[in-house]
């Protein structure tokens, strides 16, 4: 209990008796010297204590200078109270009243002390203080905002609250409810005032809610509301509301975010057609999603057990080994894949693939979890797509057929088999880069075959292409397997040879190549005659370009012809001077028909008994600008070769014409011309249209053919341009008869005017 102060007239010290009191006092003088105590106080501070001794040295630090402080300002009778505590670990603590005795209304030096024991209260006033102080510390490393509001208007917020919604200590909240709902979330105002309104009525169930307020930087934060009523009034009003609040706005973020990842995943779960189950194999049980169930056509109500209800549903085939697989990789504990068949309730056939994962849980129980999906579908369809590959493979390998004839018939003549002209210039690559089956050394014979060209204007296209064929056939026979035959163009054929330095055995291949292209040959009953020339390079080192050996073989070539064909040459310097000097001769010569330099030379034709002029025979002759007049062997086998032989034939009747009508005026003309036409001009189509807009004197003009022309020969075009110059009257002499292989058929069919024989027949005749 609390003291009551002692009556100053009490007997004693200072006129008070405290020897009788219960509880500690003293009387002491204004310095604090103990004048007299009573057994009490000794208890309280300690038996050492005796009258005499200054209280203030028995007490603590701080607490003693407070007693000396309090004395000095007791200056009247009214008494003092202060709180003094002992020194030591086990101190005591004393509320301790101080009050000045007076005598006459005097003070008179004396100052009665007494004390209270309030060590239990103040022990427990100190855990209260402690455990409060722990749990404001803890709220503040909780992030919980403490709120405490009462009916009167009183309002708390720790600073924590505040921090929450971006205030500062001194700024103000919201005076009325309305104005705070102006700072709720306009989605969630009429929810809070429902929550609220169930919160103060005491409904634990809207103990907690949460909102969305908004913050002092602009924007809105989620808060956790967690609250209470602690008190109400007389009228069971709440009088008394504590809680607190959270800042759950990273959560609710999360959540968002985990919210999303959820729908994504159920999105895919539910397109790709996965199922999802969990086994509990120390249940017996086994938890199906909607996905297993419709894969496996189970109702939702059915319980999936373990042992022997997936297993029925396996198929017949694929049973033992896959439950030996399954079993094998539970044992291990390792993640699986798998592939197998189940049947349908149709009785069709399923394909399933599933990813499992066996594990033992926390408790020690062995789970497996795992997805399923029908892939039947894709296995149809890699089925398909292996046909496909298959019907691919084969139209690859059809293709490719078809690509290596392609390049058969890239690299090779259609009409002969042998390689063409582009398999030719590979080959020489090849041989130039040291690739291929052909040596260092290298020999090229060029071949042109002579008189083909008449076999294909007279005998037509195919006499033409069976000539090309078995001058092929003579190539191939006369060279080795690892030689080289290529038909490049036309009758031009070259061959390649492996060359070891012995020109006389390329000597040797060549001449039984010509001797066998001049043996005769047949043709639908007609007989075929040509022959071939030759020219020939050779090399025995990689040292010279394969085209200018090429080209040096085409040199040698055209000196064979030259020098009067079925011949071979061997290249030489002085043959490029040779073919250098007929290019440019060809080229002048183009430019003589332009510039009228090819003009006609008449020699007389005389009657062997009358010795009368018969006749003119009409030459072409050049009148070259710089070599003067040039003989038809100059030029005409270069215009034979270039096509304007039929053109020079032309040009010079015309021109005969021409001078035929002048000698006429003149009176000195003779009695007919005759020129010179070429076989190559008797196969033109055109040649009755233009002859018959010359408007020639019927007997006048007489053609003159080489029995080269064939006469045997029974082409249409042929034979119709013959008639047409019998219908004309111009007469049809063969020029050199005697030198070919006319037939007395031949003759008959042709029925020539006049036969010149060749000199070699008569010149021996005697006279």
């Amino acid at each position: 209990m609390r003291p009551q102060a002692a009556s100053p007239s009490t007997p004693g010290a200072g006129g008070i008796d405290i020897a009788c009191l219960p509880w500690p006092a003293a009387w002491l003088n204004p310095d604090g010297i103990i004048r007299t105590m009573n057994k009490a106080l000794g208890a309280a501070l300690g038996e050492t204590i005796v009258p005499g001794d200054n209280l203030a040295g028995h007490l603590q630090g701080a607490d003693a200078a407070k007693l000396l402080l309090a004395l000095g300002r007791l200056m009247d009778g009214a008494p003092s109270t202060l709180e003094i505590s002992t020194p030591g670990s086990d101190a005591r603590h004393f509320v301790v009243t101080l009050a000045g005795h007076a005598t006459a209304g005097s003070l008179d030096g004396s100052v009665l002390l007494q004390m209270t024991d309030v060590t239990y209260l103040r022990r427990q006033l100190n855990d209260v203080q402690e455990r409060e102080s722990r749990w404001n510390h803890a709220l503040v490393g909780s992030l919980l905002g403490v709120w405490d509001q009462r009916s009167s208007g009183e309002l708390y917020y720790s600073d924590v609250w505040r921090e929450i919604r971006g205030m500062g200590p001194n700024d103000t909240f919201p005076p009325t409810m309305e104005d705070w709902l102006e700072l709720v979330h306009p989605q969630d105002r009429e929810r809070v005032l429902h929550c609220i309104e169930r919160q103060n009525a005491g409904d634990p169930d809207y103990s907690v809610f949460q909102y969305r307020e908004l913050h002092r930087d602009g924007h809105y934060v989620w808060i956790e509301c967690r609250g209470a009523c602690v008190e109400r009034d007389e009228d069971g009003k709440p009088a008394r509301i504590i809680g607190t609040d959270t800042d759950i706005s990273a959560r609710k973020q999360q959540e968002e975010w985990l919210e999303g990842l959820s729908r994504r995943l159920k999105l895919a779960i539910d397109i790709s057609g996965i199922g999802i189950f969990e086994t509990d194999f120390d249940a017996g049980t086994s938890e199906w999603d909607e996905g297993m169930r419709r894969i496996f056509e189970v109702d939702n109500d059915c319980e999936v057990q373990i042992g022997g209800f997936w297993e029925s549903k396996l198929h017949p085939e694929d049973r033992a080994r896959t439950l030996a697989y399954v079993a094998t990789k539970i044992a291990e504990l390792k993640p699986f894949t798998d592939n197998y068949r189940i049947i349908a309730r149709d009785g069709s056939t399923r394909y399933i693939r599933s990813n499992s994962l066996p594990f033992m849980d926390h408790d020690g129980r062995l789970k497996m979890i795992g997805v399923n999906w029908d892939v039947t579908e894709d296995q149809r369809l890699r089925q398909e797509l292996e046909q496909q590959k298959m019907l691919a493979e084969a139209r690859n390998a059809e293709l490719e057929r078809t690509r290596l004839e392609a390049e058969q018939s890239a690299l090779h003549d259609y009409l002969t088999g042998l390689p063409n002209r582009r398999y030719l210039e590979e080959k020489l690559e090849e041989w130039r880069v040291g690739k291929g089956t052909l040596g260092s050394g290298i020999a090229i014979l060029h071949i042109d075959l002579d008189r083909f060209k008449q076999i294909n204007d007279t005998l037509g296209h195919g006499a033409g292409d069976a000539m090309l064929t078995l001058a092929a056939r003579i190539l191939r026979d006369n060279i080795r397997v690892s030689d080289f035959a290529a038909r490049i163009g036309g009758d031009e054929f070259v061959v390649l040879i492996d060359h070891d330095g012995a020109t006389a055995t390329l000597a040797a291949i060549a001449s039984r190549i010509i001797d066998q292209m001049r043996q005769p040959a047949w043709y639908n009953g007609q007989e075929c005659r040509f022959g071939a020339s030759i020219g020939i390079a050779h090399t025995l080192a990689r040292d010279i370009d394969p085209k200018q050996l090429l080209q040096n073989a085409d040199i040698a070539l055209y000196k064979a012809k030259n020098l009067g064909r079925n011949r071979f040459e061997f290249y030489k310097q002085a043959s490029r001077t040779l073919l250098a000097d007929t290019n440019r001769l060809s080229s002048e010569l183009l430019r003589a028909l332009e510039n009228d330099e090819i003009f006609p030379h008449y020699q007389l034709q005389f009657d062997a008994r009358t010795r009368a002029v018969v006749g003119a025979e009409c030459l072409a002759r050049w009148r070259h600008p710089t070599r003067g007049i040039l003989g038809p062997d100059k030029f005409l086998p270069i215009a034979e070769e270039y096509g304007v032989l039929a053109q020079i034939d032309g040009l010079i009747l015309e021109k005969a014409l021409r001078d035929l009508d002048v000698w006429r005026e003149e009176g000195i003309a003779p009695p007919k011309i005759s020129v010179n036409v070429s076989a190559r001009r008797l196969t033109d189509p055109e040649l009755a249209r233009g002859l018959a807009d010359l408007h020639i004197k019927p007997g006048t003009v007489s053609f003159e053919l080489l029995e080269s022309v064939f006469l045997d020969r029974q082409d249409a075009a042929v034979m119709s341009n013959l008639d047409m110059l019998r219908r004309l009257a111009i007469d049809i002499e063969i020029d050199d008869f005697g030198t070919g292989h006319a037939s007395i058929v031949g003759l008959l069919n042709l029925k020539p005017t006049t036969l010149k024989i060749d000199r070699q027949l008569i010149e021996d005749v005697p006279d």
